[in-house]
């Protein structure tokens, strides 16, 4: 199995009447809520626990793209990825991802995915999420009737700005350029691995079996209620001869790891009560505009994941809910490795993203928690799948051959005297 670090970057500050004087988290939260300079410090404080993730041995550090909220601060995931480039130099770096609908053109994110893999020594993984009702219906105001329309084309765009070398020209129905030749182009060919992240849609685990990318289910119900989504990806799979490979899918799961269970609810229980009745309480008329779904799904009886994770905290669940009914994994070591072998063997998931930071969660527990994780979890796990190969995961350049960033005092030195010397 490979396991890959998923920050969110939540607003830690949300008071403790939220819910009942705020509509909503999403599209028109208060932004007097909003603190710039507390913010600098959160973004520092969060990059440096994705940093200290690669330093423990996860596979991948991951973000992702939302807007107008204060559930994750990250309107722009690259910008995040970009600085992870630097300061990181074995891990995934996880986009997940760039809501391509939303770019025009489209041939944005193949330029910025290009630097991004250039910059990483090929290190990206490109993930082409649909994007939440909020993000894309309401606060960029695409009508749910065109968001798949659109997402289709955009996805044709960006692969064929990868592919085709030399000037193109793209004539579609939301998207006409006429001279297409993005500089750079990846250094993965003919392009990074790409994943899906999906909330449950019945067209986007279809498409990802048809398209052989990794369909990564992202939901805050935990794996037992993931198990109808999954078993459909896999039907589709076995529909279309397919070889049933773990690493084809991914799932996320928030995870918590303590000496004991007394620990592990006495170190968690706020931040996870913080993130599931303040970061999901989201307006049911933000998560799921008309035409968003589409009828099939909607046939189907599979609702929004943030539509059901907000009905699901305003039965304010408990601790000892959410652990029994799988949406948290927590515990001390032993206990959190079954319930992982339980849910890889269950839904098959080769690449689990684990939420190790949860809400208000303080900077020093989430260390601990993933450290915890990296030194007494994944060990037990890191083998399961080996007779499989990983084809989703990046193809690197190899470490000797890679740009090396280097500041260091010599460096400094040397331009003190350059400088010195012009003068005199």
């Amino acid at each position: 199995m490979k396991f890959h670090w998923f920050h969110l970057m939540p607003w830690p500050d949300l008071p403790d009447d939220f819910q009942k004087k705020h509509r909503s988290v999403w599209v028109d939260v208060d932004y007097n809520l909003f603190d710039a300079e507390r913010c600098n410090a959160l973004y520092h404080e969060y990059l440096d626990e994705l940093e200290f993730a690669e330093k423990v041995g996860f596979d991948g550090i991951c973000v992702n793209e939302h807007h107008s909220n204060a559930y994750g601060l990250m309107p722009s995931p690259n910008i995040m990825a970009a600085t992870l480039t630097r300061r990181t130099n074995r891990a995934a770096i996880v986009v997940m991802g760039n809501s391509i609908a939303l770019y025009n053109p489209p041939l944005r994110v193949a330029e910025e995915f290009a630097m991004l893999d250039v910059l990483s020594g090929g290190r990206l993984v490109a993930g082409f999420p649909v994007g939440t009702s909020m993000d894309t219906n309401y606060a960029y105001g695409v009508p749910g009737a065109q968001l798949r329309d659109r997402y289709y084309e955009a996805h044709d765009l960006i692969m064929q700005a990868w592919h085709e070398k030399g000037v193109t020209h793209f004539n579609g129905k939301y998207n006409q350029v006429r001279y297409m030749n993005p500089w750079p182009r990846p250094i993965q060919q003919p392009n990074p691995p790409v994943w899906i992240p999906g909330g449950g849609s019945i067209e986007t685990w279809e498409w990802c079996a048809d398209m052989g990318y990794l369909y990564s289910y992202l939901s805050y119900s935990g794996y037992k209620r993931a198990q109808t989504i999954m078993d459909g990806f896999w039907k589709r799979m076995t529909d279309k001869g397919i070889e049933p490979n773990p690493y084809h899918a991914g799932f996320a799961q928030t995870v918590c790891v303590a000496e004991t269970e007394a620990e592990a609810k006495e170190l968690y229980w706020p931040h996870i009560d913080y993130f599931y009745n303040r970061c999901l309480h989201v307006y049911p008329g933000f998560a799921d505009a008309p035409g968003y779904r589409t009828l099939r799904t909607v046939k189907a009886g599979i609702k929004s994941q943030f539509e059901q994770a907000q009905q699901n905290a305003k039965a304010r669940l408990t601790w000892e809910g959410l652990v029994e009914q799988g949406y948290v994994v927590a515990g001390p070591p032993d206990k959190v490795v079954a319930k992982l072998n339980e849910l890889s063997d269950n839904l098959r998931v080769g690449h689990l993203m684990v939420l190790l930071q949860m809400g208000s969660m303080p900077r020093d527990v989430a260390m601990y928690n993933t450290q915890m994780f990296a030194e007494r979890v994944m060990p037990h796990l890191k083998d399961k799948f080996n007779d499989f190969e990983d084809k989703w995961y990046p193809k690197m350049m190899p470490a000797p051959e890679r740009a090396v960033p280097i500041v260091q005092e010599k460096d400094q030195a040397r331009v003190a005297v350059a400088v010195g010397g012009g003068g005199q």
